[in-house]
């Protein structure tokens, strides 16, 4: 299986807060049509920005000893170390020239992006809960724009903002600033405009600002994954301006932007959707939707018999749509049932292989859903905030504005699907698949209110590394080992990078969560601490590395790809048990902080595994955890709490209790 690469983005300025008390409505064209109209065009760092690095192979064998040795003993270790010895030395280094002298020849991308790409593609598991995860919107802070009509119309109109800003080259682009006071102001921005793209990057660099990787970004829009046999593919089509909307399983679409690209009024968007929320239609007997949820080859067939039963014209619709909007006919009772909805639902009211899919329940709780081969966090964090703080500060609509006097009967076209009898065979076959599977998902969460990410760094202490070793304490806790850990991490600082992996499991917090929970009267208050700062300083460098494209995940992986791509048989290295233990990642682990975020989540990438979504606030700490039979998420979680407690007791110099 696969690890998830949800979250761990860069961490932007805050571009996103509570609405402001009193609220500008755009006009439905002029200023209405665009989120910003940055100074700087969007994608002008695109062309100069640094390449993603190939680690020297010698450095990846080191790190990757690094990260066995707290999973293994010292005979496996041993065993381990001899066989990385014979892989630098021969087939390894062989290989890793043959990756250097490929990449040369294609300056125009990453080594990693096209075995990524494949790695997706080529996964035929159902992309729910194996691939798909979500983000939850906080709610409008003003509680009557929580109407459904209402925030499904502000939430749709700011997304096609979004769409046009970004396609007009008016979207701001995505830059780090660590001295934002120098570069993230209108004096650097005219100034950086008239650099050319091929050099503009280094003018960024010169003040502290890094810009990010945005290639990924047309693919938010007008995008579907497209299944197919044994690889699928990634389609998109720009010129369509019909949104897709999905209500109890039936399918129906509009244009969003008029002939001349300009977004369609508010109040129109709003008449559609009402008419939609209100159509009495019954759920379909055999919901399509399903069918995203299959096996992809299964898919790939019974698309294929979709086609040729001549519904081929009303699938492009589907695939070509702006993006699709699931109206929910149902409020959302808990955190639980958020994130349960927001992840899988009840598979008739998603389109699971759509670039995303924008939720709102029937109370106004809302989300983005999103299939993850064609990008990361990064991009669709930005969609994210932006929707987020248009539509709760400049909203298209108010609660209390007149839907248009359009004709929605007219306007509205419900896509109807003709359905031979092989083909309600396999949506059966899906639904039963798909409910049998849903059954066997646990999910559940925790708010720490002790302390965050201010405490912590008033301790000198990296806030994830603390959030980190908690999982490590926990999972020694309740399980008595430490296991394969994996954290995500954007390299999006590079041309086409993707994401790095951080394994937080080190020598470092395996002997600090033995003294925690194994043996904490043994050790004062002050050797706790100086445990924990040795882990915080470790897990520091392992993400400075990462996201500087120095973990050796992503190099041994292309590694391994370029070989099965030569037919070369597989270096040991590869075959040995501890690679495949390192890889089967029991805690598969994704932050992301934003003032927009609710809360995200996934589910486990193995079986037996954990899924923990999680980010350190101002002063608390919220996880969201899934598992399956054989684990258990809430007695996880109970350990999680359990050691932040302790870990916030050793810093306030108190005994730890066992």
């Amino acid at each position: 299986m696969v690890p998830r690469l949800l979250l761990r983005a860069w961490p932007r300025s805050p571009a996103v807060g509570p609405g402001a008390p009193s609220r500008p409505l755009s006009a439905g064209s002029g200023p209405g049509q665009y989120l910003q109209r940055s100074i700087v065009p969007t994608m002008h760092y695109q062309d100069s920005l640094p390449r993603l690095p190939i680690p020297k192979l010698e450095d990846t064998i080191r790190r990757y000893l690094s990260a066995q040795k707290p999973l293994l003993d010292d005979g496996q270790f041993r065993k381990t170390e001899q066989f990385c010895k014979n892989f630098e030395n021969r087939i390894g280094k062989e290989l890793h020239e043959q990756l250097v002298a490929q990449d040369k020849q294609n300056k125009h991308t990453s080594y990693i992006s096209g075995p990524w790409f494949d790695m997706y593609l080529s996964a035929r598991d159902s992309v729910v809960l194996n691939f798909n995860p979500f983000m939850a919107f906080n709610p409008d802070p003003k509680s009557e724009y929580n109407d459904q009509l209402t925030r499904a119309t502000n939430m749709t109109v700011s997304a096609i903002r979004f769409l046009k800003t970004l396609r007009d080259g008016l979207l701001e682009p995505e830059v780090f600033h660590l001295n934002p006071a120098k570069s993230d102001t209108d004096t650097f921005k005219r100034l950086i405009r008239f650099v050319p793209s091929s050099l503009s990057w280094y003018g960024a660099y010169l003040v502290n600002a890094y810009p990010l990787d945005m290639s990924q970004y047309f693919r938010l829009f007008n995008s579907t994954r497209l299944p197919k046999p044994s690889r699928d593919e990634l389609f998109t089509d720009d010129k369509a301006r019909h949104l897709l909307v999905l209500r109890k399983g039936n399918f129906y679409i509009f244009d969003v932007l008029d002939q001349d690209g300009n977004i369609v009024s508010p109040s129109e968007i709003q008449a559609h959707l009402k008419y939609i929320l209100s159509d009495s239609s019954p759920a379909p007997e055999f919901p399509l939707a399903y069918l995203t949820s299959e096996n992809r080859d299964i898919w790939a067939e019974l698309r294929q018999k979709l086609m040729s039963s001549g519904n081929e014209e009303s699938l492009r619709k589907v695939d070509s749509a702006v993006f699709c909007l699931c109206l929910d006919d149902f409020p959302i009772k808990d955190l639980v049932h958020l994130s349960h909805n927001m992840l899988h639902g009840d598979g008739t009211n998603r389109w699971f292989d759509k670039s995303f899919n924008l939720i709102i329940a029937k109370d106004g709780s809302a989300a983005v859903h999103f299939e993850h081969s064609w990008g990361d966090g990064v991009a669709v964090l930005r969609f994210f905030n932006e929707v987020f703080k248009d539509s709760t500060q400049i909203p298209a609509i108010t609660p209390q504005s007149q839907p248009a006097t359009a004709d929605s009967t007219v306007t509205v076209q419900k896509l109807n699907f003709k359905l031979t009898d092989a083909l309600k065979t396999g949506i059966t076959a899906a639904k039963e698949k798909f409910d049998a599977t849903m059954k066997t998902l646990t999910i559940d969460c925790l708010q720490f209110q002790r302390g965050g990410k201010e405490f912590l760094k008033k301790q000198k202490l990296s806030p994830d590394a603390v959030a980190q070793l908690a999982f490590q304490m926990a999972f020694l806790r309740q399980y008595g080992q430490t296991v394969a850990t994996y954290e995500s991490c954007s390299t999006a600082a590079f041309k086409h990078g993707r994401t790095e992996t951080i394994r937080p499991a080190s020598i470092y917090t395996k002997r600090c969560s033995e003294a925690f929970v194994r043996e904490p009267s043994r050790h004062s208050a002050g050797e706790l601490q100086q445990m924990m700062v040795e882990c915080s300083k470790y897990h520091g460098q392992l993400t400075k590395e990462a996201a500087m494209g120095q973990g050796f995940d992503r190099h041994l992986f292309a590694l391994r790809h370029l070989a099965a791509a030569k037919g070369i048989i597989l270096p040991e290295l590869y075959l040995d048990p501890a690679y495949g233990q390192i890889n089967h990642n029991v805690l598969s682990t994704s932050t992301l902080s934003s003032p927009a975020v609710n809360l995200g989540g996934f589910a486990p990438v193995v079986s037996d595994g954990f899924g923990v979504g999680y980010a350190v606030h101002g002063n608390w700490i919220g996880c969201n955890v899934s598992s399956y039979p054989g684990r258990n998420a809430r007695e996880f979680l109970q350990c999680v709490e359990k050691a932040l407690e302790d870990m916030f007791d050793a810093l306030e110099g108190k005994s730890i209790k066992s």
